[in-house]
């Protein structure tokens, strides 16, 4: 093997790979607000989005069969540098939602792809002890990629709108900022990614036979007991929050006179995507530490409550509409670290329903449904919004926590699951 330090590409995969993801997810949210787009829109198209990682463990044969891991990813590092380059371009232009829409499309399916291969090859390119060496660090760069993608890359929107005061040209700048980075780190991991003899493509006249095995593992996942219960709890759980994410930065940037706290670009750099990131952080950290110690079945309804209550801050926040900066953060802060602490319980079920002969596979199939279960409320939180009102809309949120309470009242977990003594 062509070895080369892991500290020499481990941090810059796992922040290349968390970089794009948020450009899909969060920072064309923000973008589109900021250019006009209409909440019923953007929380429709940008929900449609998701639909790539929904869909991923039906192609990831693919990435084995076909080519290897290190070229897969540096190639979709290299697509996504050229296709965010596109966005920057077509922004100013007048069809610019469509377009955009497109590349954003683009960008989605190759980030899943990079996944694929990126979380493939962090298997081939070190042995046991540096996996489990390595897997804080990933975690860290990948939630790093969260502060610069969420924080750093929109409060430098934000000083462009207000230095130039062209909004277009603002985010053209932001995107051609991202855009140069995927593509710098494509080149940068030609050179500093390992070549592992393993990593190697199949042979093609193995495909149908991967084919036949795939479905074996679907049929699988499909005969588990309990998998009924399973799916509800995958699908609904995040209920309020799959509609709460697609309109917390348009109610932020909204005026207050159409019910919205009216926060600049660059606020929201501040507020969400730093101090909210700290939060959610912190919250993770602190629900990996509870449920090592007592196990997830003793932690999981102070977890419900966690992710759920605090969303009443927005209840408060939108009939408030505070002017203070300190409360709009504190209101944040709370809501990401409980949604952070809460969350630990969500993802940690995902692995219980997955272990077994195919763990790696069902629990990419699981983590579909969860993206899944974003993707659908999430289409229509806009429509909902426009219809009553932000005041309204943050009740709905809390009335769809009892779905939370009720999918999580389904499960049964061995007490023992999740602590150090667990064999």
């Amino acid at each position: 093997m062509s070895k080369h330090n892991p500290w020499a590409w481990i941090p810059t995969l796992y922040f290349t790979e968390g970089l794009p993801y948020f450009a899909v997810t969060v920072i064309s949210v923000i973008m589109y607000k900021r250019l006009d787009i209409d909440n019923t829109a953007i929380a429709l198209y940008t929900s449609w989005l998701y639909l790539p990682w929904v869909i991923k463990p039906f192609w990831s044969p693919l990435v084995d069969m076909f080519s290897t891991r290190r070229r897969w990813i540096v190639a979709t590092q290299l697509l996504m540098g050229a296709a965010l380059g596109s966005i920057a371009f077509l922004i100013p232009a007048s069809n610019f939602f469509q377009w955009t829409l497109c590349l954003f499309w683009l960008i989605a399916f190759s980030s899943a792809t990079h996944d694929i291969a990126a979380d493939g090859f962090y298997m081939l390119g070190l042995d046991e002890q540096e996996q489990s060496f390595f897997s804080g660090i990933r975690s860290i760069f990948y939630r790093i990629a969260t502060i610069f993608g969420q924080g750093v890359l929109i409060i430098l929107a934000g000083l462009l709108e207000t230095h130039t005061g062209n909004i277009a040209l603002a985010w053209s700048i932001t995107f051609a900022t991202l855009a140069a980075i995927l593509l710098l780190m494509g080149l940068y991991h030609t050179k500093f990614l390992p070549a592992p003899h393993k990593d190697a493509a199949r042979n093609i006249h193995s495909v149908g036979e991967a084919g036949g095995n795939f479905g074996k593992i679907i049929l699988s996942y499909f005969q588990k007991p309990g998998i009924v219960c399973a799916l509800l709890f995958m699908l609904l759980f995040r209920l309020p929050e799959a509609q709460l994410v697609k309109m917390i930065n348009p109610f932020l940037l909204d005026a207050k006179a159409v019910g919205g706290l009216g926060m600049s670009t660059e606020q929201i750099g501040i507020t969400y995507g730093t101090i909210g990131v700290i939060g959610l952080i912190i919250g993770g950290i602190a629900g990996g530490i509870c449920i090592s110690r007592q196990g997830l079945k003793y932690w999981l309804w102070p977890m419900v409550l966690a992710i759920s209550l605090p969303d009443l801050v927005y209840v408060y926040l939108s009939y408030a509409q505070p002017d203070s900066l300190l409360a709009i953060n504190s209101c944040i802060f709370i809501e990401q670290l409980g949604y952070g602490f809460g969350f630990t319980a969500y993802m940690l079920y995902l692995i219980y329903f997955s272990r077994g002969e195919y763990a790696t596979a069902h629990y990419a199939i699981s983590t579909a449904f969860m993206a899944l279960g974003m993707m659908l409320p999430g289409m229509v939180s806009g429509y909902i919004q426009e219809a009553i009102g932000y005041k309204y809309f943050f009740i709905w949120v809390m009335i769809c926590c009892l779905a939370t309470f009720a999918v999580s009242a389904l499960l049964k977990i061995d007490p023992k699951f999740g602590t150090k003594n667990n064999k």
